[in-house]
């Protein structure tokens, strides 16, 4: 599946956003200065030269348009390249979410050598409730870490985008200690519950989990990852519940320093926007960090913000915008963090 990459935006808040910033959730723009700007940049030494030279005024945040000069620069860098490995197992259910008053998709992907346990008839017997008791077939059981996709993705982007099982038997060949990965649908909600009742946090931990457990894997505690809106996520899910999550690896999370600068169609209200703040509110306690933005991603100023606040163990702060190359090129990293918290 193609990278879908992120319009190319200017800084200022407020102005209406794209249709493009809109779907996926990205800081609106505002008619930027980047001729004046790339005009003294050329008449000093280049755009190259003056990028070296002022990097730390780029980077920090305070010139005008600095994610389109930062792109003018340095580009995007290589997507990430999905490994030539074999995956594990994935199995891809439906099932109807009482939570969020709809079908949803479950893509759960193992490393290889795993599969998931079939449910002996404690319960219904259809391997997917809490009722079920898992079998022995599988031998070990494995801890998990939930995927929360970006605003306009699915569930099904884990596979196909993101291409995380391939990534995921990688990261085991390294000698990652295994586990594995869950996706859910969440739609455009931001991950928490909105005006109408769409509940997707409410999913995740009634519905999602006991169906997972079910699987023979372990859901006592568990770790959170997530890209763009599914970053926010991950970060809110900890926050929210933080005896449940081990560790959160938020890609180019989607964070806003006030309700006026988010996006609209991210929260109900500016009372549901204080409710569910993730930045200015510091660590969850008992939960480790790590943070991956790109230089030219209409997010890293805030992101770098987030993770100095989270005291982020971790940190991946480097070429890249806001898109599924970037992301891709993050994960091996990401998984290895995960597998190291989930496995301590």
């Amino acid at each position: 599946m193609a990278s879908r990459e992120a319009e190319d935006v200017t800084d200022h808040p407020r102005e209406r956003p794209s249709l493009e910033q809109r779907r996926r959730g990205l800081p609106a723009g505002r008619p930027s200065r980047r001729r004046v700007v790339l005009a003294g940049v050329g008449a000093v030494a280049g755009v190259a030269g003056v990028g070296a030279a002022a990097g730390g005024a780029v980077y920090a945040g305070w010139l005008p348009g600095r994610e389109r000069l930062v792109r003018a620069i340095e580009g995007c860098g290589e997507p990430g390249a999905v490994p030539a490995v074999e995956p594990g197992t994935v199995s891809v259910t439906s099932f109807r979410s009482a939570a969020r008053r709809r079908d949803v998709d479950l893509v759960v992907a193992y490393p290889p050598g795993y599969r998931p346990r079939p449910a002996v008839a404690d319960g219904d017997g259809d391997g997917d409730g809490p009722g079920d008791v898992a079998g022995d077939d599988a031998g070990l059981t494995l801890p998990v870490c939930l995927m929360l996709h970006g605003r306009g993705d699915s569930a099904r982007d884990v596979v196909g985008a993101l291409a995380a099982p391939a990534f995921l038997a990688a990261a085991a060949a390294t000698g990652v200690a295994p586990f594995a990965l869950a996706a859910v649908d969440g739609g455009e909600t931001y991950w928490h519950r909105r005006a109408d009742g769409d509940d997707p946090e409410k999913m995740l931990l009634d519905e999602v989990l006991p169906r997972l457990a079910a699987q023979g894997l372990s859901t006592n505690r568990f770790a959170a990852y997530g890209w763009s809106m599914g970053g926010y996520g991950a970060l809110l899910l900890a926050r929210r519940h933080p005896t449940r999550v081990v560790a959160v690896a938020a890609s180019s999370p989607a964070v806003w320093h006030s309700y006026g600068d988010s996006t609209p169609g991210a929260f109900d209200s500016a009372a549901d926007f204080d409710d569910h703040r993730v930045l200015g509110v510091g660590p969850a306690r008992g939960v480790t960090y790590r943070i991956d933005w790109g230089h030219a991603d209409p997010f890293s100023r805030a992101d770098r913000k987030l993770a100095d606040e989270l005291a982020a163990a971790e940190r991946g702060f480097t070429v890249g915008c806001h898109d599924f190359g970037f992301w891709r090129r993050q994960l091996p990293a990401q998984l290895a963090f995960v597998g190291r918290a989930l496995s301590t």
